[in-house]
C-alpha cells in the first residue's frame, strides 16, 4: 500500500459514531466461492505469499494550544464482490475518481469471494467485502491479522420459483434448489434453516451449487418449473428475463423465525496493519463509505445509474432491487454484537465454518472519536 499524494494539512476532528444506517428487507451472497476447500486452498497457497511492510505513519506533532489531528490521505485497495455490498459503495468510488474523498480508493469487483481471499492474506489487498463467515475463517487464517469493521449488507436471499408453489420451508421437502455460494452465507443460512425445520440438506433436499448467482439466475430465466436461492438484485434481474418467476421464501424471515440473531450477508474486512498505519485515515474510509451507502439508501435513481455504469447490474435492475438489498453500515458495538452472534450459531451447526472456532473480541475494529 502506498501513501496517497499528501492532502493540504489541516486540523481537523474525526467524530464516528457507533450507530449504522438500516434499509430495507433482503442477501446476495451475492457471489461466493464455488466451494468450502476453494476458500481453504486459497488461503493456504496465499499464506506462503510476501506480505508487503507497511510505511510508518508520520508521528504529528501536539501543542499545548491544540489538540487537533493533522490527516494525511492514503491510497487504499479494496475488493469488493459483484452486488449489494459493491452497490453500496459506489457513490465513495465515484468520488474518489473525481477526487473528491480524503482517500484514494482503488476498488476491484470480483466475481467469488474466494478470488479475494489470496490479495486478503498476502497482504496486497487493504481493505475488502467478504461473506460474513469468511471474515471468521480469515481472521483465524492470520492469526488475528485482520478485522472486521463494519456490516454492510444484511439478509437478501430468497427461494425464487418459476413452477412449484413453495409457500414454507416443508414444501422443499424431496424438491431440488439451485444456489450460489457454497461454503459461505447462502450454504449456512439455508443449512441452518432447513435442519430446524426438520429437514437435513443433501437428503431431504437436493442442492446443486452453481459458482455465481448470475448462473442460478439464469437457470430459472430459462426454465419452466425450476427452485432456486437468489439473492438480489439477481432475483430482480431474473424476474425480468421470465416473468413466471415469482419470490417463495424469503430466507430472512424464515432465519427470523429460528433465530434471535439478525442474518447477516457481508462485513467490511481490513488488514490489522492498515488501519494502525493511519488510524485517521481509515477512520475517515469509514466515515465515506457510510456516507456512501446514505447516499444509496436515499437516492435511487442517482444510485442505480451509477451501479449501471459499474457493470454490477444494469441500472432499470438495479433500481428494482435496491429497496430489497438491505444495504447498511452497522459499526462499534451494534456491528460487534450481531457478527457475535451471527458466528457463535454458525460455529454451533458446523465449526469449520468459522475457521474451526470462533474468533475473539480483538477480531473486531474499534472506531477511533476524537474529543
Amino acid at each position: 500500500m502506498n501513501l496517497h499524494k499528501l492532502a493540504a494539512l489541516s486540523a481537523a476532528f474525526v467524530l464516528m459514531t457507533a450507530c449504522g444506517s438500516s434499509a430495507s428487507t433482503s442477501d446476495t451472497q451475492e457471489t461466493a466461492p464455488s466451494d468450502t476447500s476453494a476458500v481453504s486452498d486459497s488461503v493456504t497457497a496465499a499464506e506462503g505469499s510476501e506480505v508487503s511492510e507497511s510505511e510508518a505513519a508520520p508521528e504529528t506533532e501536539e501543542t499545548p494550544e491544540t489538540t487537533a489531528i493533522l490527516t494525511e490521505g492514503m491510497e487504499y485497495n479494496i475488493s469488493s464482490l459483484k452486488g449489494p455490498t459493491t452497490m453500496g459503495m459506489v457513490k465513495l468510488m465515484s468520488d474518489s475518481e473525481k477526487g473528491e474523498t480524503v482517500n484514494k480508493y482503488n476498488v476491484t469487483i470480483h466475481g467469488t469471494a474466494d478470488e479475494i481471499v489470496t490479495g486478503i492474506v498476502s497482504g496486497n489487498t487493504d481493505i475488502a467485502n467478504v461473506p460474513a463467515n469468511l471474515a471468521a475463517v480469515l481472521y483465524n487464517k492470520t492469526e488475528g491479522n485482520i478485522k472486521t469493521a463494519a456490516v454492510n449488507t444484511l439478509g437478501v436471499l430468497y427461494v425464487v420459483s418459476s413452477g412449484e408453489e413453495i409457500s414454507s420451508v416443508a414444501d422443499l421437502k424431496g424438491k431440488t434448489v439451485y444456489s450460489t455460494g457454497k461454503g459461505t452465507t447462502p450454504e449456512y443460512v439455508l443449512n441452518y434453516i432447513l435442519r430446524q425445520n426438520g429437514l437435513e440438506p443433501q437428503t431431504d433436499v437436493i442442492i446443486e451449487y452453481k459458482s455465481e448467482a448470475s448462473e442460478c439466475a439464469a437457470v430459472m430465466a430459462e426454465s419452466e418449473n425450476a427452485i432456486a436461492v437468489l439473492p438480489q438484485p439477481y432475483v430482480t434481474a431474473a424476474q425480468l428475463q421470465n416473468e413466471n418467476i415469482k419470490i417463495s421464501l424469503s430466507l430472512t424471515d424464515e432465519w427470523d423465525k429460528v433465530s434471535e440473531t439478525p442474518l447477516i450477508t457481508g462485513v467490511t474486512i481490513a488488514q490489522k496493519s492498515v488501519i494502525e498505519e493511519n488510524e485517521a485515515a481509515f477512520a475517515d474510509f469509514i466515515g465515506e463509505y457510510q456516507a456512501s451507502v446514505d447516499f444509496v439508501n436515499e437516492n435511487t435513481d442517482e444510485a442505480a445509474e451509477l451501479i449501471g455504469n459499474y457493470d454490477i447490474v444494469k441500472a432499470p435492475v438495479a433500481k428494482k432491487a435496491l429497496p430489497y438489498c438491505n444495504i447498511t453500515l452497522l459499526r462499534g458495538e451494534d456491528m460487534r454484537s450481531a457478527v457475535t452472534g451471527y458466528w457463535n450459531i454458525l460455529f454451533d451447526a458446523d465449526p469449520k465454518s468459522v475457521g474451526g472456532k470462533l474468533p475473539d473480541d480483538d477480531a473486531f475494529y474499534t472506531e477511533m472519536i476524537y474529543e
